[in-house]
């Protein structure tokens, strides 16, 4: 990008200017160069936000799901014919290679599309009270909700809790992550042209202190969902019980990947190369701990470092998006080694073939691995892979389980009987087995410290409403 471009709020379907008038450097993890200035929020552009989104709720909320459907799947197709510009917006704030960010942004529209389908589904049920009671539930919105995205996944992670929020009637106030706001303020734009009446969405970027808590705090929002890191989670979670309102927590994860002997090695091989690869790891589900079967364990990870070993910097994986991320996975791999762990590929800084302010670090497979290791307990949110052996599968399950998280695990096995058993007894929201797919309409959220709630699938559509019982005394019309 050859001018730096200035972004404003989006507030009440227009673009609104800070009130302090300061605005946030965005800088490109490739090469450490400003490429955005983005508004600085404060305390009284989150109440012109909150404000206008109470105003436009009633009106919104009372719109029918045929209406709410149009508008949603409105939204979807805007997104996708401003898809080069939000891959580029993408590309620029978080280094992502074109075609994850295309894949990214493509799913985020995917979210408008989905429940701008199954809305049209929402419905409440009758229970029988006899013939002079007609006794019904109705789903119901909360009201203003406020959705707190992270940097590695922006517009995606705000899409996945923006769409069912809106799709039950409520309206929303999105705070995106201060290092990648620009896809979510293109969002409210796209969203506005796609007929989102004004106030219905509205995006405040600046930081935590400033925009994030005063948006939780206020008294006009009525639910919170939130994905990003324990710490930042548990400080929205004590806000939140503060208030007696609910919040959805997609937090961190430790996922581990099993590895039997009798597996397709080369199709385990290469799913836990891509995942962390994918975006360099910084994605909450990637299954960070590789857990092997002792027999199996030096020729899995032979076939690992072979597929690592291929892949360039800038070509077939990214950046660490944030510098402070960039030095705590440096810092981590430090002191895995110092722990007497072994980097048996990667494990640095990439020198050669990438900008001398470039944040790429190898991806790196650490063997010699204890579980009482940092890098066995904490998360990296980087491009490395933690080995451990096990030679029974109770001692699978028992190092699968061994962690504060529960957020995502995989099981790879010939058996598959015994695959799918194993994936009974692990700990977390969601398990693959063999490669299994998951989408849009399956259920994602975790166990443990990983968060609270579940979002995707017509499960998310319900975790923004409440739900209401009307019963009514019909009248005694006696008999003929």
């Amino acid at each position: 990008m050859s001018t730096i471009t200035q972004f404003e709020h989006w507030i009440g379907g227009i673009q609104v200017p800070p009130v302090t008038g300061r605005y946030l450097d965005s800088t490109s993890p490739h090469d450490g160069e400003v490429v955005f200035r983005i508004a600085d929020g404060s305390p009284e552009d989150v109440e012109q936000a909150v404000t206008r989104a109470h105003q436009a709720q009633p009106a919104w909320g009372r719109t029918t799901t045929a209406e709410r459907s149009r508008i949603l799947k409105a939204i979807a197709a805007g997104m996708r014919e401003d898809i080069d510009w939000l891959v580029e917006l993408e590309c620029a704030e978080t280094g992502k290679l074109p075609a994850h960010a295309r894949v990214e942004m493509l799913a985020s529209a995917d979210y408008f599309d989905y429940y701008g389908s199954v809305v049209r589904t929402l419905a409440g049920d009758t229970i029988d009270q006899g013939p002079r009671n007609l006794t019904y539930t109705r789903h119901e919105p909360y009201g203003v909700v406020a959705v707190i995205t992270p940097w590695n996944g922006a517009l995606n992670q705000g899409a996945r809790g923006i769409a069912p929020a809106l799709a039950a009637g409520n309206t929303v106030v999105l705070k995106p992550s201060e290092f990648t706001s620009a896809t979510s303020l293109e969002l409210g734009r796209i969203a506005t042209e796609a007929g989102l009446p004004d106030g219905v969405l509205g995006v405040v970027t600046g930081l935590g202190p400033t925009v994030g808590v005063p948006l939780v705090s206020h008294p006009l929002v009525r639910r919170v969902g939130f994905t990003g890191s324990v710490a930042t989670g548990q400080a929205i979670g004590r806000i939140a019980a503060e208030r007696v309102i609910p919040v959805g927590l997609e937090l961190g994860g430790k996922s581990p990947i099993v590895v039997f002997a009798d597996a397709d090695l080369d199709g385990a091989a290469k799913a836990a190369a891509t995942g962390i690869l994918a975006n360099s790891g910084q994605i909450c589900w990637t299954t960070t701990r590789l857990l092997v079967e002792r027999s199996a364990q030096d020729e899995l990870v032979r076939r690992i470092g072979l597929i690592l070993n291929a892949k360039r910097p800038g070509v077939d994986f990214g950046p660490i998006i944030t510098s402070p991320q960039f030095d705590k996975v440096l810092g981590m791999l430090d002191t895995a080694r110092q722990e007497g762990a072994r980097a048996a590929f990667g494990g640095h800084k990439c020198k050669d073939g990438v900008p001398e302010r470039g944040l790429y670090i190898q991806p790196t497979v650490l063997t010699d691995v204890k579980p009482d290791m940092q890098a066995a307990r904490e998360e990296f949110f980087g491009p490395v892979l933690a080995t451990m052996p096990f030679d029974t599968e109770d001692e699978a399950v028992a190092l699968a389980n061994d962690s504060e998280y529960g957020l995502f695990g995989a099981v790879w096995s010939g058996d598959t009987a015994r695959a799918i058993a194993v994936a009974h007894r692990i700990e977390s929201g969601q398990v693959t087995v063999n490669g299994g797919a998951m989408g849009n309409e399956t259920p994602f959220g975790g166990y443990k410290m990983s968060g609270i709630g579940r979002e995707k699938g017509i499960e998310g559509l319900y975790e923004y409403t409440q739900l209401k019982t009307v019963s009514v005394g019909l009248p005694d019309l006696g008999t003929e």
